[in-house]
């Protein structure tokens, strides 16, 4: 398919339910700003693809002017993915920067049966340094509307604890640098449909997780998602809103910062 023919779809064909979610996305919080240096990082899977491009457009297009940098951690891709990745980047005309490094042996080492957390929290350090080598002060990551209600979810049934993807973060790491989300409004469906669209077949990580080698609960929150929607065709917008409309007036304890409160603190007032 032709390029233009693929960046044309994405304002026209996919203009309600991918291009205008991002663009709200970005206005509702403030997610860029005039000359910021946003680095765009892409794993190489739908998602961040997707993401890749509707900067492109939106760089095009906005009224903001802002700098963009397409940066690749291979965190130990093997060889098929790592070509199937250059492909997909070369067909989309996405000039990408790539980067090694061993992050998966390091992960799945010290992480065994459960090497995504630590996994994330690596990449995230290396897409850090990685885009502050190149000149940039924010990363964009691809996480979805599906990505923060499974997320959601995980943390109330697993963690006991309520927190969510919030679509921007201040590092405590790396000085001067922000974490922005500006897919939260778009969901996965429409992103697999686009990427069909585009005849693009992406990439999974081809870690132990995405091929199905160790068990995954994040797999597990999405099936219950998938059958609660067939009672309840909005749950998972619920699941968003509740992360929008927390009530501390209904809550029993609850923590700003490093400093935490009770609901017994504020009784008698």
């Amino acid at each position: 398919m032709d390029i233009r023919e693929i960046e044309r779809a994405l304002i026209k064909r996919y203009r309600s339910s991918i291009y205008s979610k991002f663009v709200k996305a970005i206005d509702d919080y403030q997610l860029i700003q005039e000359n910021d240096n946003i680095a765009v990082c892409i794993s190489g899977g739908k998602d961040s693809l997707t993401m890749a491009k509707l900067f492109q457009e939106i760089k095009r297009h906005g009224k903001v002017k802002f700098g963009v940098k397409y940066l690749v951690m291979n965190p130990g891709f093997n060889e098929e993915n790592l070509i199937r990745l250059q492909e997909n980047a070369k067909k989309l005309e996405i000039p990408i920067v790539i980067k090694d490094s061993n992050i998966f042996h390091v992960s799945q080492l010290l992480g065994k049966d459960q090497p995504c957390y630590l996994c994330a929290k690596m990449r995230r350090g290396f897409l850090y340094d990685f885009a502050q080598e190149q000149g940039c002060n924010k990363i964009a990551l691809g996480h979805h509307f599906n990505d923060v209600i499974e997320t959601t979810l995980l943390n109330v049934l697993y963690s006991g604890t309520f927190k969510t993807m919030v679509p921007k973060l201040k590092s405590t790491n790396h000085p001067g640098m922000e974490l922005i989300r500006p897919m939260v409004y778009i969901e996965e469906k429409d992103i697999m449909n686009y990427v069909e669209f585009c005849d693009v077949k992406a990439m999974n990580c081809g870690c132990k997780i995405a091929r199905n080698d160790l068990p995954s609960k994040r797999r597990e929150i999405k099936e219950l998602i998938k059958n609660i929607k067939k009672e309840f065709k909005d749950v998972d917008k619920c699941i968003y809103a509740s992360a929008e409309n927390v009530n501390l007036n209904c809550v029993m304890k609850w923590q700003i910062k490093d400093e935490k409160h009770s609901f017994l603190d504020y009784y008698d007032e």
